[in-house]
Parts: C-alpha cells; structure tokens; sequence
C-alpha cells in the first residue's frame, strides 16, 4: 500500500469566514472537520518504562485511530487514540499513524510519520501543557489538577499536543504544620491532596500526564517542605505516584549550598538528576534556578528544560509588557537548544490569571489580542516549553484562538529542534527565524513600536535567495510569493509569522527518511 502524508487534511475557511474572524480579533481558522493529526513527529521514551501518548487529533467525532509498525509490547486504544505499553528494547521505530472519520458517505483519513526513540534522551520536543502557579498559588487543591485534565480534553487544547497536567508550589505540607514526612522519609501531602495517586490515575485515564514540583533546599518559595537531604525519598514516591515530570525550583536551597559557584549551583539538580535516573520510568526535569550560572550551557547535563530568567509574572514591562523582555534575554541563548535539552522563558500567562506579587485571584489578560498572538508566536519561534498557566475552568475564545494553532505550534515542535535566531533587534523591530526540519525557515516580525509600521528583511539579512513561497500561519493561508524580500504591515505590538520556502510534498516513508537524513546534516 502506497504510504503518503496528508497535507490536505485541513481545510480553509472561507474568504466570508476568514473576513469574520478578523473583526472578532480571532487569528487562527477553526480546525475543518476532516482529521488532522497534530503535534510533534518524534516523540522519545526509556526502555521497559511506562509508555502513554495520546495522539492529538482534530475533526469531527468520532474517530477511529489505527497504527501501522508499532514496537512490540506498545497497544493503541482505536478509539479514543491513547497508544500505552513498554518497550523493552532500545532503538528507532517508525509509525504510520492514522485517524479517520465518516462525513456523509465520504470516508476521510489523515496519516502522518511518527517516530518514536526508546533511549536516553527525553522531552525531543518542548513539553506542552499547563502549570497550577499562576492561577491557583498556595490555593491549589486536587480538584483543580482533576478540572484542568477535564478542560485539557472538553477545550480541545489536547488535540493539538497539550499533554502535562502540572501541579506547582503549595501541595505539601507548610512548614509550622508537623509531620512533613512518613516512616520512610517520602514527602507528605497537605490536606487538600488526599488522594494524589488517585488523581494521577485520572489524568493518565485520559491519555495526559501529571507534574510535580518541589525544591532542593529545605523549603519550597511557598514555604512548604523541599526535598533537601530527602531526595532519594522523594524520586522514588513520585515515581510511585507516578508523576512524569518534575519542576525543581531553587528557592531556599540557597541558604544551604554552601557557597555559590557554578558547582554548587550544578549540584541539587545532579543529585535529583541521578534519583530520578534510578526510577522505573520517565520524569522529564525541569530545572528552575533563574538563568543562575549560565544555565543554558549545562542544564542539558543533568535535566530536559531550565528557566533562564526570573519569573515572568513578576516582570514589570515599561512601554512594552513584561514578556518581552523576557522573550529577548532568552532569545540571545539560541545556540544552547536542541533535541531533548530547551530554554526555559516560563509559562504563557494570557487567558484569566492571578497577580504573582500578590497571588491573587484570576482577572483577565491586559495584553491586547496583538500582544498575544506576538507572546505566543515568540515562544514558538524560540522553541520554549508551551506551559500554559491561566484558568483552565475559564478559557475564552481568544485564548484557546491564541493557545491552538497547528501550524504555528508545528514551529516550536518542529523535529530539528532549533532555536530561531535574532535577525534584527532595534527599538521599533524584532526579527527571529528559525530553520525547520523539512528546509523551509519561520520568520517572525515583531513591531515593538506604537502605531502600525512596516517591517521588511532582506534574502541577504536571512542567507535566502530567488522566489520563496510564503504562508502565514496565523491565518493559515499562503500569500503571494516574495523575491529579494520579504515585507508586511504589523500592527503595535504586533507579529507577521510567516513560513518562507517549499513545504516538501513526501510520498513513501523511505522517500521521508532520505528527506529527513538530509535536512539533519549539520
């Protein structure tokens, strides 16, 4: 049977329906009905460790998944997409993946290439899912966690590749509030997580996975118990409430380093590094220390994602909101990413979320629809972790519109694992492109300035030449082709992300594979 990839499995909108969406400041076409597989091509896991991918998909229920050269010992659920099992043996498996549906009398059927690598390389892609902190603070119960899995599936942010439910601070005990600790020295929850395996139960019952966090020192920012001298204790009870991810964040580990060099700001994330190591299963590590010690060039030693900056709600913007800044002292360690090893600017906090100076109940965005789509965009482009932290219980059009963009999500999940690097940088313009897997580049324009501006970039600016075809991804259209240059009319605080180069029509996965090999070569 002839193999292929399905690129018309998303149909446009209408010139009418588009036009209507432009007054509503939605971007981004809603999903046709035909299915699409979304989300990352690669996808990596360890030997003989617990396997749970649930397959994003858009198009009309139901739908029926099937899927062709599965390693042994790997069973996919045909029904609702959720591939499960263990795979014993190291190596590189190749996956036709397939969902398919009824309109009428018309059968449709998408297929996209998947490859999975068992090893020991986690996270290829950046994580994407939703984090409690921005939100919920030390109010953070059980049922938040269990809702924000329910809206991950009602919203549809899991069909596009949201897929890690991740509590934050304030789930332990408080320090004042005796005992911190069982028998075996394992971490104790508070009184509003009861149940926490049960919980995790739930959220893989849906074919999503759970986070955790905690801090090396003795206390968390929150001042909750940390893991300090517990780490061995605290790996093996997460792994047995079967958590798979693991935010560790630097807090009060400070007052007990015993200096401040770079080996005792390498060491609390060595030590966890090598607990978590010991257990019988992935949890992915993401190491919060605020950019300390150049982070970006050793984080990847020990861990999967690290922050490389100070929290982003505490970030006062002047002219511009707080993100960019942030945006733009990540951007400069472009050369640090790859596969399994990213930079960290912290969570999406758009949609309803809570005042971090004051924990605060949640309150809607400040950012314009235009400084959203540019947040969003500039995450992508940098190949950031896609944690969303605002209300999932109050997701609005405009934030699922901004959050659930295929083409624009493909960017930041993009094989190849590129950072995009800064083009141009002045006081009115930011300008990233990042290279893709399939050879074509993303370009983003930002206008940083206060009135609409036309932002323009040279072939010779981006190492281009002759006529390239161009989409827009926001609006999932193809404009007309640009030679020499490439220009746009941005709005204030705006963003044009735009594709530049031939989107490659493969027919045979041997034809991808050769395609694939060529377009790694360094």
């Amino acid at each position: 049977m002839k193999r292929w990839i399905s690129l018309a499995c998303l149909l446009l909108l209408s010139s009418t329906a588009a036009a209507a969406e432009e007054k509503a400041l939605l971007r981004t076409p809603p999903p046709g009905p035909a299915p699409k597989i979304n989300g990352p091509t690669v996808y990596a896991c360890g030997p003989s460790h617990p396997f749970l991918y649930r397959i994003p998909a858009t198009g009309t229920r139901p739908m029926k998944f099937s899927a062709e050269g599965l390693p042994d010992g790997l069973t996919l659920d045909t029904e609702t997409g959720i591939i499960r099992g263990k795979i014993a043996e190291k190596g590189e498996y190749r996956v036709i993946l397939r969902a398919e549906n009824q309109e009428g009398q018309a059968r449709r059927v998408c297929e996209r290439l998947f490859k999975i690598l068992c090893g020991e390389t986690l996270a290829l892609t950046p994580p994407m899912g939703w984090n409690s902190w921005y939100i919920h603070y030390n109010r953070v119960t059980e049922v938040h966690l269990r809702e924000a899995a329910r809206q991950m599936i009602a919203s549809g942010m899991a069909n596009y590749g949201y897929q890690y439910v991740n509590v934050d601070d304030c789930w332990m005990k408080k320090q004042g509030d005796p005992p911190y600790r069982d028998a075996h020295g394992a971490v104790l929850p508070n009184a509003k997580f009861p149940e926490i395996k049960a919980m995790v139960d739930a959220i893989h019952a849906v074919g999503l996975k759970a986070g955790v966090y905690t801090s090396p020192g003795p206390w968390t920012c929150g001042g909750y118990v940390g893991a300090y001298q517990h780490e061995a204790a605290d790996a093996r009870r997460f792994a047995q409430w079967e958590f798979d991810f693991l935010k560790y964040d630097w807090c009060s580990y400070g007052e007990v380093a015993g200096g401040n060099d770079l080996a005792h700001m390498k060491k609390p994330y060595q030590v966890i590094a090598a607990e978590l190591k010991k257990q019988d299963r992935d949890i992915v590590l993401n190491l919060c220390q605020y950019g300390m010690g150049e982070v970006w060039k050793w984080g990847g030693e020990v861990g999967q994602c690290w922050r490389t900056t100070g929290d982003l709600g505490l970030e006062r913007g002047s002219r511009l909101p707080g993100f960019y800044g942030i945006g733009f002292s990540n951007a400069a360690h472009w050369k640090n990413a790859k596969p399994g090893c990213w930079n960290d600017p912290d969570y999406l906090l758009i949609g309803y979320v809570g005042d971090a100076s004051q924990m605060g109940a949640g309150r809607k965005t400040t950012l314009t629809p235009d400084e959203q789509y540019s947040y969003m965009s500039m995450w992508c482009l940098m190949a950031a972790p896609l944690i969303f932290s605002g209300d999932m219980a109050r997701l609005d059009p405009l934030t699922l519109n901004v959050l659930c963009n295929a083409e624009v999500i493909d960017v930041d999940q993009d094989a190849l694992g590129r950072q995009a690097r800064v083009i141009r940088k002045t006081p009115g313009e930011f300008i990233l492109l990042k290279d893709l897997g399939d050879g074509s580049k993303a370009l983003g324009l930002f206008n940083l300035g206060e009135t609409e501006a036309t932002i323009a970039v040279s072939w010779g600016d981006l190492g281009l030449s002759g006529k390239q075809q161009v989409r827009d991804l926001w609006r999932q259209r193809d404009l007309q082709a640009a030679d020499e240059k490439f220009q746009a009319t941005v709005a204030r605080h705006g963003v044009m992300l735009v594709t530049l180069g031939p989107r490659k029509r493969v027919e045979t996965l041997d034809e991808y594979l050769k395609s694939e090999s060529n377009n790694h070569k360094p």
